[in-house]
């Protein structure tokens, strides 16, 4: 029995030392970090990847993802500067840079960057005019961006990217941005057709001009469009006839008359 004992004692002995071993053998993945805290304060930097140990029931482990998050900013109902209403949706992209600040300085990073990136969405497009909202779409993203990563740096959380994804607007606003865009081309239209209108005036007056000093361009003027009249074989040819041409004649009946 005795002996039996010991075998039992150290069967118990040798199960502990196999549990405790196993509870000190840790392993991290390669987008993982360890933070080990060792009676209760940080102990060292952050571990792995890789396997590692740990002393058990002293050391206690908080493993900390290192990969991009990928979060969408819920809509916000948001007021511009002109005071137009407007429902903004955008996305953030974030990592974790620093492990140990992540896990010391704040209990949850993930919905304190999603709150920080809420607060600074309505404050950035309260600041911005419609049209800037519409239009400048990459110095807002640029703005909410540094916002938000200057207030998360403490936390050892890098915010690489802000999109905003929809700028949603009231159908009153769609209907009224539908009928200034549709008179900016009325406008533009009649400023094309006007300016058309005093080319072909000034181009107009120079020809007549150049026909005035040579009294002969006229009259091949006359024949040009008697040519391009005469395509149409369907057609009857009114041609005006020039009073220079009847001159010469009527000079020779006014001398035949004289001469009788």
């Amino acid at each position: 029995m005795d002996q039996f004992g010991a075998l039992t004692v150290l069967a118990f002995l040798i199960l502990i030392f196999l549990g405790l071993l196993a509870s000190a053998i840790k392993i991290v993945s390669e987008f993982e970090r360890a933070v080990i805290f060792r009676l209760g304060r940080v102990s060292g930097g952050p571990r792995g990847p890789g396997l590692f140990l740990i002393i058990p029931f002293i050391d206690r482990m908080v493993k900390v993802d290192l990969r991009v998050v990928v979060m969408d900013i819920p809509p916000q109902d948001c007021i511009s500067k002109d005071n137009v209403t407007v429902r903004v949706t955008a996305v953030v992209y974030f990592r974790v840079i620093d492990p140990v600040r992540a896990v010391v300085n704040i209990r949850n990073y993930t919905q304190a960057t999603a709150q920080i990136a809420q607060t600074s969405l309505r404050s950035v497009v309260g600041q911005r005019e419609l049209d800037e909202l519409l239009a400048k779409r990459d110095e807002i993203n640029h703005d909410l961006q540094h916002i938000i990563d200057e207030q998360t740096e403490p936390w050892g959380v890098k915010v690489s990217i802000v999109e905003v994804k929809d700028v949603e607007l009231p159908e009153i606003m769609k209907r009224a941005m539908a009928r200034q865009a549709e008179a900016e081309r009325e406008k533009r239209a009649k400023i094309i057709h006007a300016s058309g209108e005093f080319e072909a005036a000034v181009q107009l007056r120079d020809a007549a001009e150049l026909i005035a000093t040579q009294p002969s361009a006229i009259q091949l003027r006359y024949l040009q469009t008697l040519t391009e009249i005469a395509v149409e074989k369907n057609s009857t040819i009114i041609f005006p006839l020039p009073i220079d041409l009847i001159e010469p004649l009527r000079g020779l009946l006014n001398r035949q008359s004289k001469g009788e």
